[in-house]
């Protein structure tokens, strides 16, 4: 199904996207949307897992596949893996009592994951959910809207969305300054891929359907994270707002290095076994 000119122009403006989007639109997230609907019509509510670097899209891409199953008359659910982040204070205590590097947000061990198994068996029952929401700003949860149930198509994203565990000779060695200046050790990054094999297994082990949005590699997505807070800082300081905590570019740098490792590892091996691949090249132009 392709979008009618109508709705199509309404979302772009909503979304403030350029008029190009509407290639990926046509491109990509039309027929993903119609194999999301044709798996449900044969199979009945399917969980689709969405997994993209840091300012791949992804969002954006699950945002126009939801409107476009939702036009299709299905009842559709979307929450990201940023929205079950621990609190503020639970990573805190991470932090004291396993890692320092725990208190950043983003990696495996800091989401609340039994809370997301029990929001992906809630959605499935009739009645109200209250969907996660998470303020990072304030670097803590925020309310979140009501979903009334149950859902035909839950989509789920997230930059380590389905992502698996690496071996453990992999984590020997640092990939970084990061891990070999703050982590020499390795106790950060194995708690991080304990993680990934043991709770966060059980939780993308509900996926019916995994999407990869596969980056040319990590440098590129580096570029393209500090081409966003630039973007960022700009709009707050045109529209009058506080752009004192926009990252600098070295910022930015030092930030992203924490998912540096996975990052890596996801681009090399879950191309394998995702049910879906959207190839996406250095100017983020997306095809299937």
């Amino acid at each position: 199904m392709t979008p009618t000119d109508d709705w199509l122009a309404g979302f772009l403006a909503a979304e403030r996207l350029p008029a190009s989007y509407a290639q990926t639109i046509e491109a990509v997230a039309a027929p993903l949307a119609q194999q999301i609907a044709g798996r449900v019509e044969q199979a009945g509510a399917l969980v689709v897992g969405v997994c993209g670097a840091q300012a791949s899209g992804k969002s954006t891409l699950t945002a126009v596949v939801k409107r476009l199953l939702e036009i299709r008359g299905l009842k559709v659910a979307l929450f990201s893996l940023d929205d079950i982040y621990l609190t503020r204070a639970e990573r805190q205590a991470l932090a004291a009592e396993v890692h320092p590097l725990l208190a950043t947000r983003g990696v495996p061990g800091t989401h609340d994951v039994a809370w997301g198994e029990a929001l992906l068996e809630d959605l499935r029952k009739p009645g109200p959910t209250l969907l996660p929401a998470f303020d990072k700003a304030s670097d803590d949860r925020k309310p979140g809207a009501v979903f009334e149930g149950p859902a035909d198509v839950v989509l789920f994203e997230g930059w380590c969305v389905g992502a698996a565990p690496q071996g453990p000779s992999a984590l020997a060695q640092p990939i970084n300054d990061l891990e070999r200046y703050l982590d020499p050790g390795g106790v950060w990054r194995t708690y991080a891929n304990a993680a990934l094999a043991g709770p966060y297994r059980d939780l993308f082990s509900r996926l019916g359907m995994l999407v990869l949005l596969q980056a040319p590699g990590f440098e590129v997505v580096l570029d393209w994270r500090i081409e966003q807070e630039r973007k960022l800082r700009e709009r707050l300081t045109r529209e009058g707002g506080d752009a004192s905590r926009v990252m600098s570019d070295d910022q930015v740098e030092a930030f992203i290095r924490h998912y540096e490792r996975l990052t890596r590892w996801i681009l090399e091996e879950m191309p394998r076994r995702a049910d879906i691949v959207v190839r996406l090249d250095k100017q983020r132009r997306a095809s299937l």
